[in-house]
C-alpha cells in the first residue's frame, strides 16, 4: 500500500494557530463509518451521539515543558532541546538543534542550575542526554521550559493549561492528546449524568509524533515505541462495558493504540490491566478488538494517523470526510476541529 494514497491537500490557512475560547465550541463533523453519511455539529452536541451504556476512554497523560533552549559550552552557538522520553535516571532521549554540531561529549548550558551532556547520537537529530542540576529536576524544567508545540504552529500561547487536557495528571508527554482539549469539565458531568461511563489509560506522547513517514510503502514503517498504562479499574469497566452491549469509545487516536494493544495482549479474552511500551500501527486491513468508536482531530496528510482512522472508517469515507470538511472551512490538527467517528 502506498503511502500517497492517504495524500490531500490542505489549504495552509486551515491549520489552527490558536485555541477557542471555549473548547467545547470547536465544531464536530460526525461520521458514520458504515454508509458514510456525515453530519456538521457543534463538539458539545457529541453528548446527542453518546448512548447510556457506552464508555468513553481518555488519555490523562499531561504534557511536559519539554522544550529548552540554551548555548553549547564550547562555543556560546545557541542549542534547542527537545525531551522526548525520560530513560530513567537523568538520562532523556530528546530531538536538538542543530544536530551536526551536538555530537557526542558535547555540553549544553540552559542556566547556571540545568546542564545537559550528550552521551549518544541517533537518527534525524535524535539524541541521549545526561542531565546535572542543582535542586529538583522537575522544579527548574517548569521554570526554564516551554509547551512543545508542534512546528505547524506559529503562534505563541499565552496560557499553558489549553494545551493540555482538563484532566490531564500523569506527566511525560512531549504533546498533548489534541482529540481531549475539546472537553470541559462541566462536559464530562453531563456525559456521565447520561449514564456513559468515563475511563482512563495513559499513553506519553512521544518521537512518533514528531517524525515524518520516510518511507514509500505503509508496511515499510515502524512506529517508534511510548509507554502506556491501563489500570484495573479501566479494565473492569471496559469488561463491564463489552459485556453489556456498550460501545467502547476512545478519545484520540492515543487512547485507540492503547486499547488495541491491550486487546492484542488479551487475544479475544477479558482485559486485564497492563502496561509497558508500545509501537502499535494500525493501517487499513487492522482488525479492532476493543475500539468500536473515535473522537479525534482531524491529520496530517501521509500521516499514521490518518491511516489509523482509515483502518476505521475506511479509506474512501474518511478522504471523503476530510474534502467536505476542507470546503466547509473546518480547522485542522491540534488546536483545530473534532470528528466522531462511529
Amino acid at each position: 500500500m502506498n503511502v500517497d494514497l492517504y495524500d490531500f491537500e490542505l489549504p495552509e490557512e486551515l491549520i489552527a494557530q490558536t485555541p477557542l475560547a471555549d473548547r467545547s465550541a470547536s465544531r464536530l463533523l460526525t461520521l458514520n463509518k458504515r454508509d458514510g453519511s456525515t453530519q456538521h455539529r457543534i463538539f458539545s452536541d457529541i453528548v446527542e451521539y453518546l448512548k447510556p451504556g457506552d464508555t468513553l476512554v481518555l488519555n490523562d497523560t499531561r504534557v511536559i515543558p519539554a522544550r529548552l533552549f540554551g548555548i553549547k559550552e564550547d562555543t556560546g552557538a545557541k542549542a534547542e532541546v527537545l525531551l522526548l522520553k525520560n530513560l530513567g535516571g537523568d538520562l532523556w532521549e530528546a530531538l536538538v538543534k542543530p544536530g551536526k554540531k551536538l555530537k557526542t561529549g558535547s555540553v549544553i548550558v540552559f542556566s547556571e542550575e540545568l546542564k545537559a551532556t550528550v552521551e549518544s547520537e541517533g537518527e534525524m537529530g535524535g539524541r541521549v542526554l545526561r542531565f546535572s542540576y542543582q535542586g529538583i529536576f522537575n522544579e527548574i524544567l517548569d521554570r526554564l521550559g516551554q509547551m512543545p508545540l508542534p512546528p505547524y504552529i506559529k503562534e505563541k500561547l499565552d496560557d499553558r493549561e489549553r494545551y493540555q487536557t482538563v484532566y490531564s495528571k500523569h506527566e511525560g508527554s512531549a504533546a498533548a492528546p489534541t482529540a481531549g482539549l475539546h472537553f470541559t469539565e462541566s462536559l464530562l458531568e453531563e456525559i456521565k449524568a447520561k449514564g456513559i461511563d468515563i475511563a482512563f489509560v495513559t499513553l506519553h506522547v512521544g518521537l512518533g509524533t514528531f517524525r515524518p513517514m520516510s518511507v514509500d510503502r505503509v508496511e515499510d514503517h515502524v512506529m517508534h515505541e511510548e509507554y502506556y498504562v491501563l489500570p484495573q479499574e479501566t479494565a473492569d469497566i471496559l469488561n463491564e462495558t463489552k459485556a453489556r452491549g456498550g460501545r467502547v469509545i476512545a478519545v484520540g487516536t492515543t487512547s485507540a493504540r492503547t486499547l488495541e494493544t491491550v486487546a492484542q495482549k488479551c487475544a479475544g479474552g477479558p482485559v486485564v490491566k497492563s502496561s509497558g511500551w508500545t509501537g502499535i500501527f494500525i493501517y487499513p486491513g487492522y482488525e479492532f478488538g476493543l475500539v468500536d468508536a473515535l473522537i479525534t482531530n482531524f491529520h496530517l496528510p501521509k500521516s499514521t494517523l490518518v491511516m489509523l482512522v482509515s483502518a476505521l472508517a475506511g479509506r474512501e469515507n474518511i478522504l471523503k470526510a476530510y474534502r467536505e470538511a476542507i470546503e466547509q472551512r473546518y480547522r485542522f490538527f491540534s488546536f483545530g476541529d473534532a470528528m466522531f467517528i462511529y
